[in-house]
């Protein structure tokens, strides 16, 4: 491992998590995590018990993908089994504990193109996900800024159990989602639970997780008003390939793609 690039990393890392979790209504108190890639089987994820707001370098600590994934694959665990499961994973001698949803950080991070997670409990996400009317409100895209932002297509996950129940649910979902359109979601919805955003940049995650706050209040102001006025399917592919639109989105989020 680098360890310069490594620095780097966590520095990014520890930058986003303070600015999401400063911005009271994302996350509050021991509430979200993060996580970024050092390479392709070690990375960083917020500790148990800490708080984005306040996050250092003690705040994360780094594991071992291949072993958190070996979880998913055991079956029945208890709650002390996976943790002490968690805890072997650390590559370190920190004693620090992976929050349980390290298992949800891992596999993300293993889909091509993502290299940072950021998972949140926003308010105003939280009252569409936490309504009866979740899977109808999100069903389609609303402006072109939520579009490049936070992709064309978010995935809806039902609620599940933190840990390895949502893993899972996470996982066969997002297998399917990566067969129909063939290529891995920007932004995940978990119902009664928060909002996920996966991208290749610490800013990429950063700015989809503002714009879905932003998303969900237009859509719950747009709900009041008589129903969202979503954008026919072909405006969503439209904006998705128009070449602007990714420059701009280059230029946002910081991830200028590779010229073929």
């Amino acid at each position: 491992m680098d360890s310069s690039f490594a620095h780097k990393r966590l520095h990014e890392l520890i930058e986003i998590s303070r600015r999401l979790g400063e911005r009271g209504d994302l996350a509050i108190l021991g509430e979200g995590n993060t996580s970024a890639a050092v390479d392709d089987d070690r990375f960083f994820v917020k500790a148990s018990g800490t708080q984005l707001a306040q996050a250092s370098q003690e705040t994360f600590v780094l594991v071992s993908r291949a072993k958190v994934l070996n979880l998913l694959t055991q079956p029945a665990l208890t709650d002390e089994q996976i943790a002490t499961g968690l805890r072997e994973a650390v590559c370190d001698s920190s004693g620090k504990k992976p929050s349980v949803e390290t298992l949800l950080h891992a596999y993300l991070l293993g889909l091509s193109g993502v290299e940072f997670v950021a998972h949140t409990h926003p308010t105003v996400v939280n009252m569409i996900l936490c309504s009866t009317k979740a899977r109808e409100l999100i069903q389609g895209r609303l402006f072109p800024d939520e579009i490049v932002c936070c992709g064309p297509e978010p995935l809806f996950i039902e609620y599940r159990d933190p840990g390895i129940p949502l893993a899972k649910a996470v996982s066969t979902a997002c297998d399917a989602y990566l067969d129909r359109r063939k290529e891995p979601p920007r932004s995940l919805l978990l119902q009664n639970h928060g909002l996920v955003v996966t991208g290749k940049t610490a800013r990429q995650v950063e700015t989809a997780t503002y714009m879905w706050d932003k998303t969900a209040r237009v859509l719950m102001g747009a709900a009041l008003l008589g129903g969202a006025n979503y954008l026919p399917a072909s405006e969503v592919r439209r904006i998705k390939t128009r070449p602007d639109e990714k420059e701009r989105e280059n230029r946002i989020c910081g991830c200028k793609e590779k010229e073929s």
